[in-house]
């Protein structure tokens, strides 16, 4: 499978080239690991920061509200009582809840496969040879990215995530640059545009393909 490629200029390559069948040519079939291997994802990055208060917590009811006996209403000890306006709450968040989930590596592998053969049929994805920023600067970084065509959310992969290039890509909020070793089915499914360094190509295809 053939995909739009780039040289390092941005200009058109004589050459177009292919990508690994094993990997961005698989049978999607299993739409539910996809949904599985994103939610994971969005759970193992979620924060726990819900917490609320039980009835030992809540300021105040010290004082029992009225006394024991006598006076033909419920008995009760504290207005902090959970059934009380105001009162503690049951069964609230604490704040040490795990919320993250476990997917073993062979799935996470898979459902990279099947995300990135839709990427691939969706004709998202853009190969260049090398990505050469120097000058860290955005403007430049931009242009290059401009030139070959990404638009919208662009997720690059390269080989080498130079401290220039990650100066470059800090305020390009749509722009999104890893290593191949970390490219996810989130991020993948996310992008508008996947651009691929030669180096990256090669490394997602040694890194994924020929396994099942």
């Amino acid at each position: 499978m053939a995909t739009p490629t780039f040289t390092k200029t941005g200009t058109k390559a004589t050459t177009a080239a292919k990508l690994d069948a094993e990997v961005f040519a698989v049978e999607v079939k299993n739409h539910e690991l996809l949904h599985q291997v994103y939610d994971a994802h969005l759970a193992n990055g979620r924060e726990n920061l819900a917490v609320t208060k039980t009835r030992g917590l809540v300021r105040g009811g010290g004082k029992k509200p009225w006394k024991q006996k006598g006076t033909g209403r419920a008995r009760f000890g504290s207005s902090r009582n959970p059934i009380w306006r105001s009162g503690g709450i049951v069964f609230g968040p604490t704040g040490e809840e795990n919320y993250s989930k476990h997917i073993n590596t062979k799935a996470k592998a898979k459902a990279s496969r099947q995300a990135l053969t839709l990427a691939a049929k969706s004709e998202k994805i853009i190969v260049i040879e090398d990505i050469v920023n120097t000058d860290a600067k955005t403007a430049t970084l931009a242009a290059t990215l401009a030139k070959i065509g990404a638009k919208g959310r662009v997720l690059v992969a390269i080989g080498d995530r130079t401290a220039a290039l990650e100066r470059a890509s800090a305020n390009l909020r749509d722009v999104k640059i890893v290593q191949p070793s970390f490219m996810n089915v989130y991020d993948i499914l996310n992008a508008d545009t996947i651009v691929l360094t030669k180096d990256a190509l090669d490394g997602i295809s040694s890194r994924l393909g020929g396994k099942e």
